[in-house]
């Protein structure tokens, strides 16, 4: 599983030594993984701990790649996570098939596991990018996830590891509202039990760390429902 701070990637496929490769590898580069051997039980892993994206086989026993990625896509919890269906089927029409079914990305058996990867990251850049290194900028805010640096108005900020986290979650997703339970299980991971009230502490030493050298407080309460930047 993965960290609180690494990307989640559930591969899902029924050959061992693919899944086994796969896993090895998605590991050595720093993501968090999870493994099913066939449909069913990717669909009850995914209802445990929503993944950050889906390394999905087509061929599987009983249900097809195509048939959980249709359900995964129906479902609002996990329309937005990306998949990656993987297939030794290389005519175009299969291609489009699996693409119109909602997959995000299309890859051709036998592949190269740099180039999975590298696809990955593409992904991930767009749903999770302060997890693939990226620089996320809201108004005067920049936030560089490699260096773990945070600027606000040219002014370089301290933060603890969690209020980094915190500040990374809301500017992947400026306006989004995320409830203290969700910030709980993306910030500190569901493993962990912590207390709701704890969100509100940490949300409170980011509030005075970024309003440190003046500046509004970016960061909006909503009365039962919980927080967002902007």
């Amino acid at each position: 599983m993965a960290t609180a701070s690494q990307p989640l990637v559930l591969v899902v496929e029924d050959e061992p030594a693919q899944r086994e490769m796969l896993a090895y590898n998605l590991s050595a580069e720093g993501f968090g993984v999870a493994k099913a051997e066939n449909g069913e039980e990717a669909l009850i892993l995914v209802k445990e701990q929503t993944p950050d994206l889906i390394v999905l086989d087509w061929m599987l026993p009983n249900v097809s790649g195509i048939e959980i990625c249709r359900q995964l896509k129906s479902r609002v919890e996990t329309r937005a996570v990306p998949i990656i269906m993987l297939s030794a089927r290389s005519e175009e029409v299969d291609r489009v098939r699996g693409l119109e079914t909602g997959a995000d990305d299309y890859v051709v058996k036998p592949y190269s596991v740099s180039e999975l990867i590298a696809r990955v990251r593409s992904q991930l850049r767009r749903t999770r990018p302060a997890t693939v290194g990226e620089v996320l900028e809201y108004e005067d805010i920049r936030l560089d996830a490699e260096s773990h640096k945070v600027f606000r108005d040219g002014n370089s900020l301290k933060l603890g590891p969690t209020e980094f986290r915190l500040l990374s979650t809301f500017m992947e997703k400026p306006g989004r509202v995320w409830s203290r339970e969700q910030l709980l299980d993306r910030v500190w991971g569901r493993d962990i039990y912590v207390d709701t009230r704890t969100v509100d502490v940490h949300i409170g030493r980011l509030r005075k760390a970024l309003c440190l050298h003046g500046g509004g407080d970016p960061l909006r309460t909503v009365r039962g429902a919980g927080y967002a930047l902007g």
